[in-house]
């Protein structure tokens, strides 16, 4: 069994930060790549940007330069930092991650349930 779990949503004023964190949990052997998408209203979930197992990261063009991707390997967490939000970034965010369980000769992606963002004044 493993559960993806996000956290740290919430409302903040255009020009704030918030910072979201996604923990893996269960029978994890290794985690791969870890992602983050996000969903507004009546639109298509798009992607956020990614950190792979090496640090690797990118960015959708939307955020970049505003938003930072990293991932604490001890902890199993990513997390997304998120600075100088617009209101056109609230939306659903959700993470993915590439995990291969305990016993497993794959892996596959899990999904969280999502944090809910809002930006307004």
């Amino acid at each position: 069994q493993v559960q993806v779990v996000e956290s740290g949503g919430g409302s903040v004023q255009p020009g704030g930060s918030l910072r979201l964190s996604c923990t893996a949990s269960g029978t994890i052997f290794n985690i791969y790549a870890m992602g983050w998408y996000r969903q507004a209203p009546g639109k298509q979930r798009e992607l956020v940007g990614y950190i792979t197992s090496g640090e690797t990261t990118k960015y959708a063009d939307p955020v970049k330069g505003r938003f930072t991707i990293t991932r604490d390997n001890t902890k199993n967490t990513t997390y997304l930092q998120m600075n100088s939000l617009k209101p056109e970034d609230t939306a659903v965010y959700y993470c993915n991650a590439d995990i291969r369980r305990v016993w497993s000769d794959y892996s596959s992606w899990y999904w969280g349930q999502g944090t809910q963002v809002t930006v307004s004044s």
